[in-house]
């Protein structure tokens, strides 16, 4: 069964309002578009990672006491190639941050896992240790597309993945795919769609490569291989059409779109992911990770890239920041404004422009165009994107900011 959830006031949509991003960076290869914090590793260090990550949990605890208090909603392991992490330290980690903090009963609890690196005794262990929402990354089940996309598996892994983890008595499975992809085609963009609903997932997440260009950091080698002109992407007009397909195959099967690239069945959507989409806070443990609290007062953190920097620094006792930031109430409303309109449900435009004390009459005049535009509607109070505006969402944002 699903898990009820706070409504967040502004988008109406059911989101953790405190939750915990623990970042696992050691992968077995890099993919070519990856530009998360990623160290290749053949031997993980995954002992002295878990101790670390508590570490590190303890400097923030020690910083901030008042997080004591507040109770974690989501917990969301990801990476890099968190399945690479043996159960028994995901086990100890999140009874060390049990131990540490008040974690909510049913509290969603989350795991990225690789096709390659899968199978039902590792998930049965992850099962056990408290996870109980596992998210495939498998980008595609085709051939050509795996090889562009620099990915080990085939579909016979995704499968074989998917049913591990149903056996480990998984109840919500999600898989990401990503397309707009390099030599990629809308048939293959639909095969893929009609691949993922037949396996009945309860959520999927199909990102466009294409665009979401701020996907393609320039220093990725994917990035630099466009800009050699060595490969091309899918024309927009195309990868437009492939969103649509995609979509139409998702919906037939009971997988509605709740966010611009996120399809659920109903009560499922991911409520730590939508914390992001609707400014709840959250504490980030790992290297590469980026959190956002309100107290003591708003501000976003970015840990350390570098494995070894990252780990010399915990084991010092030091928190292993490589910026900080304070966020204003316009940088706030900044980021509410552009994330909740990524929800299919908008945003409440007058109460988000009250809550950060923004003058909405400025922007009038915009909002009505976009609806004019067909853009945009309203529903009742709410501002919300159409299917037309949905692909224009960093454009819009923009005119509206």
């Amino acid at each position: 069964m699903p898990f009820s959830s706070p409504t967040d006031l502004y988008t109406g949509m059911p989101a953790a309002r405190f939750g915990l991003y623990l970042h696992f960076p050691y992968c077995l290869a890099k993919c070519p578009y990856c530009d998360f914090a990623v160290a290749v590793a053949r031997q993980v260090p995954e002992e002295r990672y878990a101790h670390a990550v508590l570490a590190e949990l303890d400097a923030r605890l020690a910083a901030t006491p008042a997080l004591r208090e507040r109770s974690l909603e989501s917990i969301f392991l990801g990476g890099g190639t968190p399945s690479l992490w043996h159960p028994r330290w995901v086990a100890q980690v999140l009874e060390g941050i049990a131990a540490r903090m008040k974690v909510a009963p049913g509290a969603e609890v989350s795991l990225e896992a690789n096709p390659e690196a899968a199978d039902a005794e590792r998930f049965e262990g992850y099962q056990s240790a408290g996870v109980n929402r596992l998210s495939l990354g498998v980008q595609s089940f085709q051939p050509e597309t795996l090889k562009a996309l620099g990915r080990a598996h085939d579909a016979a892994s995704v499968e074989a993945a998917f049913r591990a983890a149903r056996r480990a008595k998984f109840t919500v499975v999600s898989m990401d795919f990503i397309y707009g992809a390099h030599g990629q085609t809308r048939a293959q963009v639909e095969a893929d769609a009609r691949q993922a609903v037949a396996l009945e997932p309860e959520h999927l997440s199909t990102y466009a490569l294409t665009l979401e260009r701020e996907e393609l950091a320039e220093d990725t080698p994917l990035a630099k291989r466009l800009a050699r002109g060595e490969v091309a992407l899918p024309p927009d007009d195309e990868v437009v059409d492939m969103a649509a397909a995609l979509r139409e195959v998702y919906a037939a099967h009971g997988l509605h779109r709740y966010e611009i690239s996120n399809h659920a069945r109903p009560g499922y959507s991911s409520r730590h992911n939508t914390l992001y989409w609707t400014g709840g806070e959250y504490l980030a443990l790992g290297v590469g990770a980026t959190g956002m609290l309100h107290v003591p007062s708003a501000h976003r953190y970015v840990n350390l890239r570098s494995t070894e920097a990252y780990l010399r620094a915990v084991e010092q006792g030091s928190l292993p920041e490589a910026s900080r930031e304070a966020l204003s109430p316009g940088d706030l409303f900044a980021e509410r404004l552009s994330m909740g309109l990524r929800l299919r449900s908008g945003v409440d435009w007058e109460a988000l422009c009250g809550a950060y004390g923004q003058d909405a009459q400025p922007r009038r005049v915009e909002v009505a165009r976009l609806v004019q535009h067909g853009l945009a509607l309203w529903q009742e109070h709410r501002l919300v994107l159409t299917e037309v505006g949905a692909d224009l969402h960093s454009a819009i944002c923009a005119k509206l900011l």
